[in-house]
This record gives structure tokens, sequence and C-alpha cells, in this order.
């Protein structure tokens, strides 16, 4: 219940944001089965409410290459429709549901507006703790390379109480995207 409620606060705050008012698409990750910031509720209004246009990760089958893609799910699905589509499709090594490789409506630089990006730890200076894979830096890399400075995406980090070091700094690396901002459940830096 705690994680429910706690997720719902997040989110509450992102919804709040002018700058998740402005955008038309979103990329955001469909949540590990424990442990992690739900999304479910979070995304089922994303579309079916605010009507965005959502990307979500796709790492696929060689998990070695730490690669991954956002592919766009559509827009325009109804409540039923949105969760078959999204919270059934197949799972990946760490249980987490992507869409199929024959969905080849792969993001490219521009597509999105905003990456709402999940880590195990964010601190006061915007920094992440990711998976260690690299993943979502690669992927904002890629993004980012052949885009134009105002066409960036905003990157907004969203983690629990527990998950945020007020008082810690996270080391990172010259390869590490520091956010744009990131959320907890009471607080926004």
């Amino acid at each position: 219940m705690r994680l429910t409620s706690q997720s719902n606060q997040v989110f509450d705050q992102l919804f709040k944001l002018p700058q998740y008012e402005a955008a038309s698409s979103i990329g955001f990750f469909l949540s590990m089965p424990f442990g992690e910031i739900q999304t479910r509720d979070a995304i089922q209004r994303m579309v079916n409410e605010d009507g965005k246009t959502l990307y979500v990760p796709r790492v696929g089958m060689n998990f070695e290459l730490c690669d991954m893609d956002l592919v766009r799910c559509d827009s325009n699905c109804d409540s039923s429709n949105l969760e078959g589509k999204l919270f059934n499709f197949p799972t990946n090594k760490w249980n987490i549901p992507e869409p199929p490789t024959t969905n080849s409506n792969v993001a490219t630089p521009g597509d999105i507006d905003l990456l709402i990006v999940p880590g195990l730890a964010f601190d006061c200076n915007l920094h992440r703790l990711g998976q260690g894979k690299g993943y979502y830096d690669r992927f904002i890399a890629k993004m980012n390379a052949a885009t134009d400075t105002e066409k960036k995406m905003l990157l907004v980090g969203v983690c629990l109480e527990e998950q945020f070091l007020k008082d810690g700094t996270i080391p990172i690396s010259d390869h590490d995207f520091i956010m744009d901002m990131v959320l907890t459940p009471s607080e926004k830096f």
C-alpha cells in the first residue's frame, strides 16, 4: 500500500508540471513487478485522460548489448485495450513487459518531449544511480546526439522517498546523464 501511495504522490506532482502539460509525447517505463515505483495508474491517465503519445522501453533479447529503444504505443486506445496492450506484453528476463519485436514504431530523435527515468537512487545534484548497464544513458545519448538543443528531451527522474539521498552524493561518470529534475512523493528537485 505504501508503494502505491508514494507512486501516486510522485505522479500527482508530475501531472501538475507545466512541462508535462506542454508535452505531447512521453517516454515512460513499465514497472518492475516489485520494489520499484508503480506506473500502471499514471500510464492509464497519460493515455486515456491526458491524450499523450506514449513510448515504452524495449531492450530485446540480447541483454549484453545494453541497448534500448523506446517504442510507440498507440495513444487512442481505451482503458481495456491499454491494459491488454501494455501490461500483457511479453516479459523480458527481469519480468518487465516490453513491446514485441513486431512493433517497429521506434522513437527517433525529436519524437519524445519528456522522458521519465527510473533509478535505484537519486540525489540533490540530480544524479542518478541506475541498474548499472547504462541502458538509459545510451538511449539519451542516442536521442540527444541528433537533436537541436531546443528539442532535447526533458529528463525527469522519479523515485520513492527511500531512494532519494538528501545528504549524500551519487558519483557519476562522463557518460552519465544528469536529470533536469527529480520528483519524490514529497518534493521536486
